[in-house]
C-alpha cells in the first residue's frame, strides 16, 4: 500500500491529473513554433496540431518527428512531440523531448509541469517533485500542477510538503472529493488531525468511501475520539471487507485493550485471510490480552514454525507458555527447539526452561531445563529471570536452601521482582526463617502491581508494533 495505511484516491487516477497538465501544454504549443522556421514547416506544424486536437495522433506523429529532425532545439516542436509520446504512453521517448523543452523555456510553468508529470508516471519521483515545484512556483494557480506535486511529495514520504500543495489545489476546486481526501491524508500524516477532520466532514461521498472512513478513523484516533474512531473503522470494513480494513478495526480494539472484540475481529480475519501473518499475530496478541493463554499458544507456535528465526514470535510464545500454569501444552516445545538453536538468546532460553517447569516434568526434562538456565546465565549473568528460573528449578527438586542464593541474586538485579520475593519467602519458610519469610511476602504484595504494569507495558509495545503494520 502507498503512503500510510491507504491508497490516496487521486493516485488511482493519476493519468487524469497528468492529462490535464499535458493538455494545457498542447494548447500553448499551437502558436508559431519560432521566427526562424520556414513558412512550409510552420504550415506543417499547425497541421500536426490540428490533427492532435482531432485525435489523429498517427497522422501528426511523422510530421512532428520530421520537424524535430530539422529543428532539434525548437521548444514548440519538442514540447508537442513529447506530449504526443506522453499521451500515447511512450514516456521513455517523451521525457528527453520534454526535458529539452523545459531547458529551452525555463520560465514556462507548463513545460516544467509536463516534464514533472512524465517523471511521476515513470516512477522518477524525486525528479518529478523538482520539476513540479518549479512549475508551481512559476504558476501557483495551476491546480493540476499543485495536485501532482502533492502526490509526488506523498510518494517521497514528505506529507508536510504535500499538504500545502494539496491545499493550493483545493483552493481552485474546493469540493473535489479526491483533493479533500488527499489533503486530509497529508495533514493527518504530519500530525494535524484537527485540520484534517473538517475536510473529511465536507467530503462528498465520505460515508460511502471505505478509504475515507478508514482515514476518518485515524483522525478520530489522533483526536482521542475513540468511540467515533471504532465506528469509522467498522464502516470501512463494512464497505470494503478487505484484509487492511479488517486488520485496522482489530488493532483499534487492541489499542484500547478491548480484547474480546479484538479476538472476534481477528478470528474472522484469520478465517477470511488465512495467509495474512499479521492477522494471525493480531489474533495471538488479542487472545493473550484476554487471558486466553491456551488458545494463544498454538497461534504463536504456528507463526514461529513458519518463521523459525523470528525472535518476536519466539518471545510471545515464551511469555505465553510461562504464564500458563495448568495443563500440558505440546506447542510450547517449539520454544525449546528455538532456544536450543539460539544458545546466545538468554531470554528465550529462560522462557523455554520456565515453560518446562510450569508443566509436569520428568528427570530428563528437568535436566534440559537446567541446561537451558545454565546457558542463559552464562550468556547473560545479570538477567534476573534466569536466576529466578534456576531458583524455581531447585525448588521443584525440593532443594530449598540452594534456591535462596539464586532468588536473592534475582532480587538484587531487580528489587521489584514480585515473583522472586514470593519464591524466596517459600524457601525461607521451608528453612525455618519465618520472620524473614513474612517480610518477603509483604514485598511480594507491594510489587505485584508494579510487575503487572511491566507486563502491560510490553503488551502495549506489541500493540504499537501491530498498529505500525497497517
Amino acid at each position: 500500500m502507498l503512503f500510510t495505511a491507504r491508497v490516496p484516491l487521486s493516485l488511482r487516477r493519476i493519468g487524469i491529473v497528468a492529462w490535464l497538465v499535458i493538455s494545457a501544454g498542447a494548447a500553448g504549443a499551437q502558436s508559431n513554433p519560432s521566427r526562424d522556421i520556414t513558412a512550409a514547416d510552420n504550415h506543417d506544424f499547425q497541421q500536426a496540431m490540428e490533427w492532435m486536437d482531432a485525435g489523429k495522433v498517427a497522422a501528426a506523429e511523422p510530421v512532428l518527428r520530421s520537424l524535430h529532425q530539422r529543428h532539434p532545439q525548437n521548444y514548440e516542436v519538442n514540447e508537442s512531440l513529447g506530449l504526443l509520446y506522453a499521451g500515447d504512453g511512450r514516456l521513455t521517448l517523451a521525457t528527453p523531448l520534454l526535458s529539452a523543452a523545459a531547458r529551452e523555456k525555463p520560465d514556462s510553468d507548463v513545460a516544467h509541469a509536463n516534464l514533472g508529470t512524465a517523471y511521476l508516471k515513470l516512477g522518477r519521483t524525486a525528479d518529478a517533485a523538482r520539476e513540479l515545484a518549479i512549475a508551481a512556483r512559476l504558476n501557483p494557480a495551476n491546480a493540476a500542477t499543485e495536485e501532482a506535486l502533492g502526490q509526488a511529495w506523498m510518494l517521497l514520504k514528505e506529507p508536510a510538503k504535500a499538504a500545502p500543495a494539496f491545499q493550493a489545489a483545493l483552493r481552485s476546486d474546493n469540493s473535489n472529493p479526491d483533493l479533500l481526501y488527499n489533503t486530509a491524508l497529508a495533514l493527518d500524516d504530519c500530525g494535524k488531525a484537527a485540520e484534517a477532520e473538517p475536510l473529511l466532514a465536507r467530503m462528498p461521498g465520505v460515508d460511502s468511501s471505505a478509504e475515507a472512513q478508514s482515514l476518518y478513523g485515524d483522525v478520530d484516533e489522533q483526536l482521542a475520539r475513540y468511540e467515533e474512531a471504532a465506528k469509522h473503522y467498522a464502516n470501512a470494513e463494512r464497505l470494503q471487507p478487505s484484509e487492511a480494513n479488517l486488520y485496522a478495526l482489530g488493532t483499534e480494539f487492541l489499542r484500547h485493550w478491548t480484547f474480546d472484540p479484538a479476538v472476534q475481529e481477528f478470528t474472522a480475519g484469520v478465517r477470511v485471510f488465512p495467509q495474512s501473518q499479521r492477522m494471525h499475530l493480531g489474533l495471538g496478541v488479542a487472545l493473550y490480552g484476554a487471558g486466553k493463554y491456551d488458545e494463544a499458544i498454538p497461534v504463536f507456535a504456528d507463526l514461529l514454525a513458519e518463521n523459525p528465526g523470528n525472535s518476536m514470535y519466539a518471545e510471545l510464545l515464551g511469555r505465553t507458555c510461562t504464564v500458563l500454569t495448568e495443563g500440558e501444552q505440546p506447542k510450547c516445545a517449539a520454544l525449546i527447539d528455538y532456544a536450543q538453536k539460539h544458545p546466545k538468546d538468554a531470554v528465550l532460553a529462560t522462557y523455554a526452561a520456565t515453560s518446562i517447569l510450569h508443566q509436569p516434568a520428568d528427570r530428563t526434562q528437568l535436566a534440559l531445563a537446567r541446561h537451558l538456565l545454565e546457558t542463559a546465565i552464562a550468556a547473560s549473568p545479570n538477567l534476573p529471570e534466569a536466576h529466578f528460573g534456576m531458583g524455581l528449578l531447585l525448588q521443584t527438586e525440593s532443594q530449598w536452601p540452594r534456591s535462596i542464593p539464586e532468588l536473592r541474586t534475582a532480587i538484587r538485579l531487580r528489587p521489584t521482582y514480585a515473583s522472586a520475593h514470593y519464591r524466596l519467602a517459600l524457601a525461607l519458610s521451608h528453612t525455618g526463617h519465618h520472620e524473614e519469610a513474612n517480610a518477603e511476602i509483604a514485598l511480594e504484595q507491594k510489587y505485584t502491581q508494579q510487575e503487572q504494569a511491566g507486563v502491560d507495558a510490553r503488551l502495549k509495545e506489541v500493540t504499537t508494533f501491530l498498529v505500525k503494520l497497517q
